[in-house]
């Protein structure tokens, strides 16, 4: 069985599963790259661990390396080391074996595939030419016949009529013989052309097209089974370095059962033995019955080992350990639990004046306020409205708390931006140096561009990093802790608190905020709500994802409840009592009269 025989007529299914092969290889290369980008990376990042963890030269960890499980450590980082070794080559041969190999016979089955397609599309222009030439023909014959029909025809009544010169019957009966003629040579003319067409239909059918199908099944048997070699190849690259693989791991079971606790012990104490003996009791002195000072001084000045030579005051006696305070200073407040306070009790002398605007200020410093509903909102917004810039690249715009997640939402961008272009350096540093290690797979100073390139994206990159970091910091940067600290918060009380300079610290009592924080929410849940000032109507779809804010669809019919005040956001209400801010141009706004 074959495509000539079997798939004469599906010419179009031949061409789509041909060219599905070809991209499944092109798939296949681009899967293997990614893989040996991903084996590069590991073992990059491998080199760098063991560097990081290797002792310096001449530091106190290198002078430790007696002590075998010291030792043993440093035998894992060497092994580990030459692991990250293995992993480079594997990606190396993966690179060259497969990736190069593979896509330069791709190149080939395409060139080869475009070849036969061509040939195909030749042989049925050839068929549809003659076809037409067939057709004309035939058209031909038929009109010639008709015609000369008609003429016979005419001379046949021209012969008949008793009113005809003998000269008009002759004429008539010539122009019907010419006609007659013309037909008979069309006639010729339509049966060569069909027995012409007939021929070269059959062999487009029978021999040429059943040829290109079989070199195209040809072609796509052999693709299958380079391709097949590929992914055997995928595998064997790895199983070629597992043995030295293996080698590695069996030096870090060594390494591990070479750690003797026993000679460690012996180590320390032949390293740091000092030989001298232990003090002696001391004298007791009875001042009660006159004994003369300064003879106990010098009993007692007498050395006793240690005493004498390690410099001790030889008036107080040997410690094995230095009596230092664990707390040069006293306890702050924050370490020591303050003096317990009634739940509803006054405030802090610092709330004294105005508790609502300092505990806003608080709000804004530390963590996320605890807004009970929307009516508390609308009094902390003219507040925030005197500040709100225009819209800008530091995201001003927002408020705090949304500012600084919007400037980390894009840092991580920017951060996943330079790792991706800094791998692709890599990536292209390593082309290069096959390019120039192997001249023949290409020119490296093709790659000079796209190196340039990708440097100056990274500078770019880099750029905004930094300026990023800038405004993160002006912002506060503590957006994660502070979500942190307020989740602790609502969840376990005030069990888990952070300073001001994100330092943790465990205090047992309620913060003196908290009852303000009460208070200023109980002052608003006992107002009734704003009556509306008109409705609006969607125009787009709004996912209202920050806070303070809240969803809409479109087309939805939203009541409006506090118009813009100039920062491009309006205040609705639903119906069933949900309130929040939504863009002012999101909606068609109708205000009641």
């Amino acid at each position: 069985m074959d495509w000539g025989t079997d798939l004469w007529d599906q010419y179009d299914i031949i061409d789509k599963h041909t060219q599905s092969g070809l991209d499944l290889v092109e798939k296949y290369v681009k899967f293997v790259k990614e893989r040996t980008e991903i084996e590069q990376n590991y073992a990059k990042q491998l080199r760098n661990l063991t560097k990081k963890y290797s002792p310096k030269r001449g530091s106190k960890e290198e002078q430790e390396c007696r002590f075998s499980n010291h030792q043993s450590f440093l035998d894992i980082l060497n092994e580990m080391n030459d692991y990250a070794g293995q992993r480079e080559l594997i990606a190396e041969n993966m690179m060259m074996n497969i990736c190069i190999e593979l896509t330069k016979y791709l190149q080939e089955l395409k060139q080869e595939r475009k070849s036969h397609l061509s040939e195909a599309k030749r042989a049925q222009q050839s068929l549809e030419s003659t076809y037409k030439q067939l057709d004309s023909s035939k058209k031909r014959f038929e009109r010639e016949w008709r015609e000369a029909e008609k003429a016979a025809q005419y001379a046949e009544k021209t012969d008949l009529d008793i009113n005809a010169t003998k000269a008009d019957v002759e004429k008539a009966k010539q122009q019907a013989h010419m006609r007659s003629h013309v037909a008979e040579e069309c006639k010729n003319d339509y049966a060569a052309q069909l027995q012409k067409y007939n021929k070269e239909q059959g062999q487009f059918y029978f021999t040429d097209m059943p040829l290109i199908f079989n070199r195209l099944q040809d072609m796509d048997e052999r693709r299958v089974k380079k391709l097949a070699q590929g992914y055997v190849l995928f595998s064997d690259t790895e199983k070629h370095v597992m043995p030295i693989i293996g080698k590695c791991l069996d030096g870090i079971t060594r390494a591990g059962n070479n750690v003797n606790e026993r000679n460690d012990s012996l180590a320390l104490i032949e390293q740091h033995k000092s030989g001298f003996e232990r003090p002696g009791d001391l004298e007791f002195e009875d001042y009660s019955q006159g004994i003369n000072r300064t003879s106990s001084e010098s009993s007692l000045g007498t050395p006793k080992g240690p005493l004498d030579l390690l410099g001790k005051n030889r008036s107080k006696p040997f410690w094995l350990f230095s009596k230092k305070s664990k707390f040069s200073s006293p306890l702050t407040p924050f370490s020591t639990p303050p003096a317990p306070s009634p739940a509803n009790g006054p405030p802090s002398p610092k709330f004294g004046r105005d508790p609502l605007s300092y505990c806003l200020k608080e709000i804004n410093k530390t963590v996320k306020p605890r807004i009970s509903s929307f009516r508390t909102l609308r009094r902390t917004r003219n507040t925030i409205e005197r500040n709100m810039p225009t819209v800008t690249e530091d995201f001003g715009h927002l408020p705090p708390e949304q500012r600084r997640k919007r400037l980390q939402q894009r840092l991580e961008e920017l951060a996943k931006e330079l790792q991706k272009e800094t791998d692709q350096s890599e990536a292209l540093g390593k082309m290069k140096d096959v390019y120039e290690k192997n001249p023949q797979m290409g020119d490296p100073a093709s790659l000079a561009p796209q190196i340039n390139q990708t440097t100056q994206n990274m500078e770019r990159l880099r750029g905004e990093l930094s300026k990023y970091e800038n405004w993160l910091a002006e912002a506060g940067g503590r957006g994660e802790t502070l979500r942190h600290s307020m989740q602790s918060f609502n969840n376990n009380g005030a069990h888990d608190t952070y300073s001001p300079d994100g330092a943790h610290s465990d205090e047992g009592t309620p913060d003196p905020s908290q009852a303000i924080y009460a208070e200023f929410d109980d002052d608003f849940e006992e107002e009734e709500l704003a009556a509306p000032i008109g409705q609006c109507t969607a125009l787009y779809n709004f996912p209202g994802s920050s806070e303070g804010t809240i969803s809409m669809q479109e087309g939805e019919v939203l009541s409006v409840v506090e118009e813009d005040k100039g920062d491009g956001w309006t205040r609705v209400r639903r119906s069933n009592g949900d309130e929040g801010y939504i863009p002012t141009s999101y909606v068609s706004i109708t205000l009641s009269k």
